[in-house]
């Protein structure tokens, strides 16, 4: 496992990570006031919750639980780039991509269901727009790791074959 986790390309997990929680969050500020007809906000909100308590969920919106819901996003996020990049690695673009995607999804389905443990009001926020940018957030943290893997070049032998 220490030689597996040498070889992968650290930069490439912070740059998947950031790009991909980047786009859940624009996905979820564009499509959730859309489909499910309410604040734009509300995930950030929830994010904080997680740090701060179930208070931040009522009341007026504040920078500092925007800020909070941000800083919780992208932590969350360049975790759940790794454990992507980690299954990933060295597969090549399209398994970083349809592998990332369905990563992202059984992130999803992990969160929800283990998160609302810890968390019951969690579950509030359930709906298909969560699902589509964590489906998202996979998909682009699978994508943008392995096109910035260095790492993931084909193995070729140097010693040559003797007749």
């Amino acid at each position: 496992m220490n030689s597996f986790l040498r070889h992968m390309t650290w930069r490439a997990v912070l740059v998947a990570g950031l790009v991909a929680g980047t786009l859940f969050l624009l996905a979820d500020l564009v499509f959730a006031p859309i489909v499910t007809n309410v604040s734009a906000a509300l995930t950030l909100r929830y994010f904080a919750a997680l740090v701060l308590g179930s208070k931040v969920l009522t009341g007026a919106t504040t920078p500092t639980i925007i800020i909070v819901g941000i800083l919780v996003h992208y932590v969350l996020s360049l975790v759940f780039a790794l454990v992507i990049a980690l299954v990933v690695h060295r597969w090549g673009m399209v398994v970083g991509i349809l592998g990332g995607a369905l990563l992202g999804i059984a992130i999803y389905a992990i969160n929800l269901y283990s998160v609302t443990l810890l968390f019951p009001w969690f579950f509030a926020i359930n709906s298909t727009v969560i699902l589509l940018c964590h489906a998202i957030f996979g998909a682009v943290a699978g994508g943008v790791y392995e096109m910035f893997d260095h790492y993931d070049v084909p193995v070729t032998t140097t010693t040559a074959r003797r007749a």
